[in-house]
């Protein structure tokens, strides 16, 4: 926590070309989970996610952005490489509904009223994420993932990206996030009540993960770049 605040402050002090441009537009790709049922593969798609996405570009080095995203977790045993697993079978769909609000820095500077060139650059996102998700127990009786409940959590968004104003006020974008959740309960290996404890499998010491990776489009509007007080 304390390395995000001094990240933030200075994300903040960065840049006399300050920009007052903002996005809004939509992103598109592909979910996975990892944890304690299905594949261990860090990127490795295997169902839809779609959202709204907008940001405030403060200066040509840093943005606020928000998120909306939709999409459902799947994971099956029969689809990892681990022996155990498959042996063990268990599967689940678990649906996510998030919303993310951070900063997004820039590598290089991205003024995109520069009208004589077409900027492009890598960059980082972080902030907080809070979604909402399924609750899974495991079933002694039908050695089965069950649904036991609906609840919120928070989770650490950390994304890496590559975009490029490719004209018409639209931005094109590419990036991979991973979400670290504060939950360990997705896959339904911890339940961490009274009633299902007894149940818990896999390692109960790690949190869940979950993974986007897709394209973001987004429209340009604002003013002309300004110098501002942050």
């Amino acid at each position: 926590m304390r390395y995000l605040l001094v990240l933030t402050l200075v994300l903040f002090a960065v840049g006399s070309t300050q920009s007052q441009t903002y996005e809004v537009g939509v992103l598109a790709g592909g979910s996975n989970f990892i944890g304690d049922v299905g594949r261990t593969n860090y990127i490795s798609p295997n169902n839809i996610v779609f959202g709204g996405i907008a940001k405030w570009n403060r200066s040509a080095r840093h943005a606020f952005r928000a998120s909306v995203l939709f999409t459902n977790l799947e994971a099956s045993d029969t689809d990892s490489n681990d022996a155990r697993r498959q042996n063990r079978g268990y599967s689940f769909t678990n649906t996510v509904i998030e919303g993310s609000v951070g900063i997004e820095y820039n590598f290089w500077d991205f003024d995109m009223h520069q009208s004589f060139d077409k900027p492009h650059t890598p960059y980082l996102y972080t902030g907080f994420t809070y979604f909402y998700h399924d609750s899974f127990a495991l079933d002694p009786a039908e050695d089965t993932l069950v649904n036991t409940s609906s609840e919120w959590d928070l989770a650490i968004p950390m994304v890496i990206g590559y975009k490029a104003y490719i004209g018409g006020s639209i931005v094109l974008a590419a990036e991979l996030g991973a979400r670290y959740t504060f939950t360990d309960n997705l896959d339904g290996n911890f339940p961490g009540t009274e009633e299902y404890n007894y149940a818990s499998f896999g390692n109960i010491n790690n949190k869940d993960w979950y993974m986007f990776s897709g394209i973001t489009v987004t429209y340009t509007f604002g003013r002309q770049p300004c110098y501002c007080g942050f």
